[in-house]
Order: C-alpha cells, then sequence, then structure tokens
C-alpha cells in the first residue's frame, strides 16, 4: 500500500477496541438482547447495527425512556441501570471466557507505531470493567498503549468527539491535524469527524461493511487494521 503522502504523519492514532482491535463474533448483540429481554424492553433486531461503537449505557437509558414513558424518571433510571448491568454481566462472562479475543494484527501495528514514535491510545463505548476485562485477556504490553479512555470517563459516547479529545489530553497531543481515528462503525469515523482530526480510518473486520462506512465520513477504508501504520511507514518500520 502507498503511504499517503497528502498530510503528515499522526501524532497519536486512536483506535476503537470491538471489531477494530478484538474479534467481534456477536457477544455484544447477544449481551445487549439478552439484558432487554431480562428488563422487558422490545427492539427490532435490525436495530442494533445502528447502535454500534455507541454508549450501550446511553443506549438502553434512551430505549427505557422510549419504552416507559409512564414511569417517573426515578424508575426509568433504575431501570436502564438494572438493564445495563445486565448486559456488562453477560458480557464479561462471554468475553472473559475467549482466548483469541485479540485480531492478530493488532499488536504488530502497535508495536510499528511505537517504533516510530507515535502514541496510540484505545477508545471504547464499553466501561471500564468491561474494558479490564478485555485487557486482562488479550495481554497487550502496557507501554504499547499510552491511553485508554472508555464511555466511564467522559460525559457522552460516540457519536460525540470527548473521547478522542480525552486520548488528545493524556497523551499531551494538542492538534487535531496529528491525529487519526481507527474503527470499523459508522459513529466511530463520525466522532472522528467531529473531532476534526485528520484521518478518519475504517476497518472492514467488524460491524459495518464497505457499503455503510463509505456513507460515513472517511479518509481511508482498509481490510484491518494491520494495515494502518503502511499509510505513513514503509515496510521496515
Amino acid at each position: 500500500m502507498p503511504r499517503s503522502t497528502s498530510l503528515p504523519a499522526p501524532t497519536l492514532v486512536v483506535f476503537d477496541l470491538g471489531g477494530t482491535t478484538i474479534r467481534d463474533r456477536g457477544e455484544v448483540p447477544a449481551a445487549f438482547a439478552d439484558a432487554l429481554e431480562a428488563s422487558g424492553l422490545t427492539v427490532d433486531p435490525g436495530a442494533f447495527s445502528t447502535w454500534r461503537g455507541a454508549s450501550k449505557r446511553e443506549v438502553l437509558c434512551r430505549l427505557v425512556a422510549e419504552q416507559r414513558p409512564a414511569l417517573g424518571e426515578t424508575e426509568r433510571e433504575a431501570l436502564g441501570a438494572a438493564a445495563y448491568r445486565h448486559f456488562c454481566t453477560v458480557l464479561a462472562e462471554r468475553l472473559g471466557s475467549t482466548s483469541d479475543l485479540a485480531l492478530p494484527e493488532a499488536r504488530p501495528a502497535f508495536e510499528r507505531l511505537h517504533r516510530a514514535s507515535i502514541r496510540v491510545a484505545l477508545n471504547s463505548g464499553f466501561d471500564r470493567a468491561i474494558l479490564d476485562v478485555i485487557l486482562a485477556v488479550v495481554r497487550w504490553p502496557e507501554h504499547l498503549l499510552d491511553a485508554v479512555i472508555c464511555s466511564d470517563d467522559v460525559s457522552a459516547g460516540r457519536p460525540a468527539p470527548f473521547m478522542i479529545f480525552r486520548s488528545m489530553e493524556r497523551t499531551n497531543v494538542r492538534d487535531v491535524r496529528r491525529v487519526a481515528v481507527v474503527g470499523d462503525t459508522r459513529l466511530d469515523l463520525e466522532a472522528g469527524a467531529n473531532a476534526g482530526v485528520a484521518y478518519q480510518i475504517g476497518v472492514l473486520t467488524g460491524a459495518h461493511d464497505r457499503a455503510t462506512l463509505e456513507c460515513a465520513p472517511h479518509s481511508h477504508l482498509l481490510e484491518s487494521v494491520g494495515l494502518v501504520p503502511d499509510l505513513w511507514l514503509d515496510g521496515s518500520a
């Protein structure tokens, strides 16, 4: 793949987690459906795709508000919190029992960027507890990850750009024109556009296909995360 020459290499690359750097085998939709059923909520299964990349807590709270309008605010909040706890419990069990969770291309990509002094951040719509389960399973060396930001760290999830900005803050990167965002969903790319970053890079290993990602703001669409460093580094790096 030829290197991208129109813009300089980024100082920071922000990677999504599910479907981008870890495998997406349907664990998230399955856990979400389980939580909805346990909470007495109903949703068209086709809607799951539109929520990929979003904060799951925000989605569940919104569904409770839409489907239980007669409840008082306190009751709605309690139902939403219970649904989210159920989702987290089921998902953590599913992910924690997976031995090959990490996509094999992810770590080499992190290592190449690290050697080139390009900082690496992870962003995830999962909460911190689930994120810790995932990181314990994949066992990526801590020195390869300059920041790990989740939905607990910001006031709103994607497509809001706040996780990207928090990643910049943690890595002391001040210029959005020196930031790249990598993800497998439309919301990942929209968050990058809302942040004003130089690169919005879609990968085809997760929730959304090429046709969906082509309709989102993007600078590049790649087969996998392993090709990301090739945009700026030659084969020897």
